[in-house]
């Protein structure tokens, strides 16, 4: 009988809520003991050395890769990678564009599925006039959002730059002047470089730090526009966030951006004035990645491990 351990992250990210959801869904064929599992699944890739190797050893390890960037296929970074894979029987990537640098250093097998959508918790509401008054927002105004982290952990005053805050500030910066009542909204821990650019820019801005899922679902709900500006990524969940709320999304091409957005959503730092977001059409795409429809696909996935 399958019996899945998953790994801890303990992050306060979204791959926790990915564990807790999937753990309370699924709890006849999860476990939280890693001596009781003949799955285990790495979530957490960063946290693996927590795991006992004797028991990935005896087990079947699958090993998710969130995203690659050129820094993690080299030096100490490459060394733990091969550590690991020592012990891993097959990778699960959420984004396609992973796979061009995981097969450079693994000849493992690489599954690809993105993550699910909780549509109990991220969905349209339609009274956005009384969502806006609550928020202190007037209906003309024009709300941009962005709840991303956007510094680095080691020095909240320096970019993140695969985030993509120093193009967001470009293209916010682009909306003010045509505009009129331009506000954003930030959300989520390590802000820092985006509050002290929008305060050079004086542009207007609202920040929620601590939210919970209730309350972003509702900032989701007052948004004229979400922008995704990152370089790499490996979702991200703003985009499926956006699209099953009707949230207006634009977006670079990054992770699953092609599979859920349409062409005139996706933009570059040449066209991202002509970018135009399709609710409807990121709607209909985002709705195959629900939790019902998604979970089916991961216990297929594990189920095949133990064959």
């Amino acid at each position: 009988m399958l019996k899945i351990y998953i790994n801890k992250a303990n992050e306060s990210w979204v791959v926790d809520r990915f564990r807790k959801e999937f753990i309370s869904h699924n709890p006849q064929i999860t476990t939280k003991f890693l001596s009781r599992s003949n799955v285990v699944w790495i979530i957490s890739p960063w946290t693996w050395r927590k795991l006992s190797t004797k028991t990935l050893s005896n087990s079947k390890v699958i090993c998710t890769i969130h995203h690659l960037e050129d820094k993690d296929i080299e030096g100490d970074n490459l060394e733990d990678f091969l550590e690991r894979d020592k012990y891993v029987d097959k990778y699960h990537v959420i984004s396609k564009k992973t796979i061009d640098n995981l097969i450079k250093i693994t000849n493992k097998e690489i599954v690809y599925e993105p993550f699910w959508i909780n549509q109990n918790i991220f969905y349209e509401i339609n009274k956005k006039d009384q969502l806006r008054k609550k928020y202190n927002f007037n209906d003309e105004d024009f709300v941009i959002g962005s709840f991303q982290r956007d510094s680095e952990g080691h020095n909240s005053s320096l970019p993140k730059l695969i985030k993509g805050p120093d193009r967001l500030i470009e293209i916010i910066s682009f909306f003010k002047q045509n505009k009129k009542n331009l506000r954003v909204v930030l959300s989520g821990y390590r802000r820092d470089y985006l509050i002290n650019e929008l305060n050079k820019e004086n542009i207007s801005f609202d920040y929620f730090e601590s939210t919970d899922l209730k309350q972003l679902n509702e900032l989701y709900n007052i948004l004229d526009l979400y922008i995704v500006s990152s370089r790499i990524e490996g979702g991200p969940q703003a985009i499926l966030e956006s699209a099953i709320t009707k949230t207006p999304v634009i977006s670079t091409n990054v992770g699953i951006a092609d599979e859920i957005l349409s062409q005139e959503s996706i933009f570059d730092m040449n066209n991202y004035h002509l970018s135009t977001p399709n609710v409807n059409f990121a709607f209909k795409n985002a709705q195959k990645f629900t939790m019902q429809n998604q979970y089916k696909k991961f216990i297929k996935i594990f189920e095949e491990l133990i064959k």
